[in-house]
């Protein structure tokens, strides 16, 4: 065998293939999704999540603190209300569940931590529909001026960032309008540019309490058959103003990363879903893989298909146990 080209040479040994690894991993990357609850004192498992939980501010703000000590200081908000009309109302009133977890954030924090706060009503609406319910169909118009108020509030109170997740065409836009008309010039927006609708969700709805109570979102998030339709959506919502662009769920859709990736200079996020999450967790309390390895495996394999910022429930395990 006289083989001029040995790529074995360079796998040798741990040294030279950290020296030549073409993905590299960093703390600055990783946000830790929260689910915030009403009332004081709380904190509820989501069974189907091992290891997350649903916690009032009080809690919460505890919980941060350990987290942060750990090294997270990125997180995403969701609120879990039992306020729910069909209007949405309790989502963007100013004293809403989640501006007053950020105010509280900000009286602890200050800005050591940078919040990034879900703009979406799934979860304040009675009907659980993340848009206006008309005769059986979600209307589009007259969504927008609700998720753009939804999003006001949460600025007022402090937020770094905003990121709509309900896929209604043009949100983007409302709200980058109605955030720059009212002074917040300086809010950034990481939208849900290409949100499948996906079973790997179905953890998540348990945790935000957010499941349709008829029918399903179908008819606003993307069908996960179709590729080259991603594209329009993500160039859609950089011309509407966009900051970030994120792809959601992740593990089954690294293809649209990479091409996505290809397609625009904004930074890309990936969410890593709880159906994703619960998956290993599962596995791995059954002795089915080794937690540690599969989780960082994952990352790294976000990471290489082209995505900046990684979303994971896997943060602070990640963080907690030195897997980086």
């Amino acid at each position: 065998m006289d083989n001029l080209t040995r790529p074995r040479r360079l796998r040798k040994n741990k040294i030279v293939r950290d020296l030549i690894a073409e993905t590299t991993l960093s703390r600055d990357q990783f946000v830790m999704p929260y689910f915030i609850v009403d009332g004081t004192n709380k904190r509820e498992a989501v069974t189907t999540m091992p290891g997350i939980e649903r916690q009032s501010i009080d809690v919460f703000i505890r919980q941060l603190q350990s987290d942060f000590e750990l090294g997270v200081n990125k997180i995403l908000l969701f609120g879990v209300t039992d306020e729910k009309d069909d209007k949405g109302t309790s989502a963007f009133r100013k004293d809403n569940l989640i501006a007053r977890t950020i105010r509280e954030i900000r009286r602890t924090f200050a800005d050591r931590v940078y919040v990034i706060t879900d703009v979406c009503l799934c979860a304040y609406m009675s009907h659980g529909h993340c848009g206006v319910l008309r005769g059986g169909e979600i209307v589009n118009d007259e969504t927008l001026p609700i998720l753009a108020q939804m999003a006001l509030s949460h600025a007022e109170a402090g937020v770094d960032m905003v990121a709509p997740s309900d896929m209604m065409d043009g949100r983007v836009l409302a709200i980058r309008e109605h955030l720059d008309e009212n002074g917040f010039t300086g809010t950034a927006l990481m939208s849900y540019s290409i949100k499948f609708s996906s079973s790997y969700y179905g953890p998540f709805r348990e945790a935000a309490h957010s499941a349709p109570a008829s029918g399903d979102r179908k008819s606003y998030q993307m069908d996960f058959r179709n590729g080259r339709e991603t594209m329009l959506e993500a160039i859609l919502d950089e011309e509407e103003g966009a900051d970030i662009l994120m792809v959601k769920p992740g593990l089954a859709y690294l293809d649209i990363v990479g091409e996505l990736r290809r397609r625009t200079q904004l930074p890309i996020a990936i969410y890593n879903v709880s159906g994703e999450y619960s998956m290993v967790k599962f596995a791995a309390q059954h002795a089915a893989v080794d937690e540690a390895a599969i989780v960082m495996e994952n990352m790294y394999a976000m990471t290489r298909a082209g995505a900046r910022i990684l979303i994971t429930y896997h943060t602070r395990d990640i963080f907690k146990n030195k897997w980086l």
